[in-house]
């Protein structure tokens, strides 16, 4: 692993800091642009990310065209010693273009045209929108391939959303057809089409999805959300092209969202597909802190997996927060301010599992639509005189103080398996649970144990290399792809340590189930073999309890909620059994020894205690390393950057008390934010942050 990474451009010194600034919806104010640059400075902001939504002030009809703008506030940022991200603007395109080219409109899935409006309605296949986007980009990259600001293309705004025209049918069942090898058997096969007399025997009476047809079928559901991926992969490829030619040592991005449970849309994405096409991982943080459902701290952890699965997706290199807000957003449910402290603090926490950077949607709250009650760095106050800028300009000031963080990245010796394809296939199953079988959580749940040691922890799809792990967990790994049970395995065989869950090897990369009994290709390495399970009712549960000589030196009885499942062994030990109903004393964990390692599996569904002191077991069992020599107070999170080197220490306090923490004693520790050495034992006040350069 490559423990300092170069930074995004020669021409960017330490964090890039600042946001989306949108000059093209002030231009009727030049007093207001020339303010901005004024405030600029005073927030301590350095980088901003222009003409994401610009493409109607650039091409306001078509063909004709107008830089000047754009040449301005690009030559002004330069002056200035600013970085200038640069976006091409396919994210949202000008009303000429879908009136004189309709078939760029998007179809939904009840196979009704969209009218124009709103963003991301564009056909993903359209060639027309394929070459008018291709057409802008070049005039972009001709025009500001040497220009001192351009540090980064970003691509495009938040791609997500499918189109269902006839393009993109055809599309679709060209992509099939290449999946297939042009062989109807075999597709009929793989999405066992015989169910309900399904069977195709040509391919033009194949479509997607549709609320009013087809949508029942798991193998073809699956497929459709994997064409969806590669063909806005491909027409991602399509606008880069120009970009790649003419600035080929300009790196280029698109921004990600982030995985939480309610993001809809965006879940449609394989990011481990898509994040192999770009330079940069980047992502959205828009998390609700403060919420009312769960403390901050847990918010904090289910934050932090979603961070580390953004730093994980290029195998360590850090990311880019392209977007996040200083105070608030104004399309939750409920739009929270940040309480004082929280954005120095969540920004930090970004920074501290792998980012390089804090930037904002957005500079500056715009007049009109729907985002003009959008938290941004500047209120419609228009000056510095209020609590989110001095909060801001603070964060600069903190982040040019720790410069020597960025490049550096998170060795973790544990890896926990999230995969998006095999989220869409148990989210679709109509098993267990009708609505959410809460799959993310699942796995939020198993990191949040280590979370709350210290103990940083990787979040990798299954496709990932695993050798380099001592713990590996994959949480209802319902699905098995090609290759992946003989890679545990030989990871297993090789002396490493994996972890299972109920609802695992139940099915295969078509969404068939296993045949000769679950876990599927797992069974030999975890020595045990599915009968059933139990789904249970929200206020249900059960209760398994540890036997009193069990390897793990665990004791006690702990609650098993959600899902039960009955197994039997075919070599693992049994460590804890089922204390009631019909599969009372049958095995509920079991360790089987196999090779040189050992394979763990949990037939329920438990809760945080449990998961807090089994992981607890296992950290000092197999020896991983923690920056503490205690376990930390609740709510209190360490994480660790380090270039192999030299380590620096994120110790956060996500809650509003004051706690005190104590290191390890056999090193100084030097505070970077207020450049002064500390003691191995401190306290940290509510929402306060310290950066710790380790010294050997």
């Amino acid at each position: 692993m490559v423990n300092r990474y170069p930074t995004i451009h020669e021409r960017v010194k330490g964090f890039m800091h600042g946001g989306d600034y949108n000059p093209d919806q002030w231009l009727r104010y030049p007093e207001i642009i020339q303010e901005d640059y004024r405030l600029m400075k005073l927030a301590k902001c350095n980088t901003f990310s222009l003409n994401i939504f610009g493409w109607s002030a650039i091409e306001p009809e078509e063909g004709v065209y107008n830089f000047a703008w754009l040449d301005r506030i690009m030559n002004d940022l330069a002056e200035r010693g600013s970085n200038v991200i640069l976006a091409t603007p396919s994210g949202a395109r000008p009303a000429w273009l879908s009136q004189k080219y309709p078939e760029v409109l998007r179809v939904e899935k009840n196979r009704m045209r969209n009218l124009h409006g709103l963003r991301h309605n564009h056909c993903i296949t359209s060639p027309v929108y394929r070459e008018k986007t291709q057409q802008l980009n070049r005039l972009l990259a001709e025009r500001y391939k040497d220009h001192s600001a351009l540090v980064m293309w970003h691509v495009s705004n938040e791609y997500g959303g499918e189109c269902h025209c006839e393009l993109c049918q055809e599309a679709f069942r060209n992509w099939l057809k290449e999946k297939y090898n042009n062989d109807l058997d075999e597709l009929n096969h793989a999405w066992w089409a015989g169910f309900w007399s399904h069977a195709y025997n040509d391919w033009s009476q194949i479509e997607s999805p549709a609320p009013h047809g087809e949508n029942q079928v798991h193998g073809h559901n699956l497929d459709w959300k994997r064409y969806v991926t590669d063909q806005t992969i491909d027409f991602y490829k399509n606008e880069i092209l120009p970009l790649r030619e003419i600035t080929p040592n300009i790196l280029v991005t698109t921004n990600f969202m982030g995985n939480y449970p309610d993001m809809g849309p965006y879940l449609g994405l394989d990011y481990n597909k898509f994040a192999k096409e770009v330079d940069v991982v980047t992502w959205d943080s828009y998390p609700a802190w403060h919420g009312d459902y769960q403390e901050t701290w847990e918010l904090a952890a289910d934050v932090g997996f979603v961070h580390d699965i953004f730093r994980s997706l290029k195998n360590g290199k850090p990311f880019l927060i392209m977007e996040s807000t200083p105070s608030l957003v104004n399309w939750h449910d409920v739009n929270k301010a940040k309480r004082p402290g929280m954005h120095l603090l969540s920004s930090m926490q970004s920074v501290a599992h792998g980012a390089d950077s804090i930037l904002y949607f957005q500079w500056r709250k715009g007049r009109g639509g729907s985002e003009k009650f959008h938290g941004a760095v500047v209120d419609h106050l228009g000056n510095e005189h209020n609590r989110v800028f001095r909060e801001v300009a603070e964060l600069g000031d903190h982040l040019s103080r720790i410069q020597e963080v960025v490049g550096t990245s998170v060795n973790s010796e544990v890896a926990i398996v999230f995969d998006w394809e095999n989220q869409w296939a148990i989210d679709d199953a109509q098993a267990l649970r009708r609505a959410n079988k809460k799959y993310i959580k699942t796995c939020q749940s198993h990191y949040q144990s280590f979370w709350k040691k210290g103990i940083p922890v990787d979040v990798i799809s299954m496709d990932k290399d695993f050798s380099q792990y001592k713990l590996l967990i994959a949480p209802m790994l319902y699905m098995v792809k090609p290759g992946v049970a003989e890679r545990i395995k030989e990871f297993v065989s090789n002396g490493g340590t994996f972890l299972a869950t109920y609802w695992s090897g139940i099915v295969n990369e078509n969404d068939l189930c296993f045949l000769g009994g679950f876990p599927g290709p797992l069974r030999d390495v975890l020595g045990i073999w599915s009968e059933e399970i139990d789904t249970l009712y929200e206020n249900d549960y059960n209760e398994i309890t540890f036997f009193s000589d069990n390897s793990l030196g665990l004791h006690g009885t702990y609650q098993a909620k959600d899902y039960c499942e009955v197994i039997h062994t075919e070599g693992a030990q049994v460590l804890a059994k089922y204390e009631h109903d019909f599969y009372a004393d049958t095995p509920a964990v079991t360790v089987n020894q196999f090779g040189n390692g050992q394979a763990y599996y949990l037939a329920s569904r438990n809760q945080s205690d449990f998961y807090d002191e089994f992981y607890g077991k296992l950290v000092d069992q197999l020896r991983i390393n923690s920056i503490v020599n205690e376990d930390l107070p609740n709510g209190v999170s360490i994480q660790v950057r380090t270039d192999g080197s030299d380590a620096y220490i994120f110790v956060m306090n996500f809650n509003n008390t004051v706690n005190k923490i104590t290191l390890a004693n056999d090193h100084k520790y030097y505070d970077l934010l207020t450049q002064k050495y500390i003691t191995t034992t401190f306290e940290i006040k509510p929402y306060g942050v310290y950066v710790l350069k380790k010294n050997n």
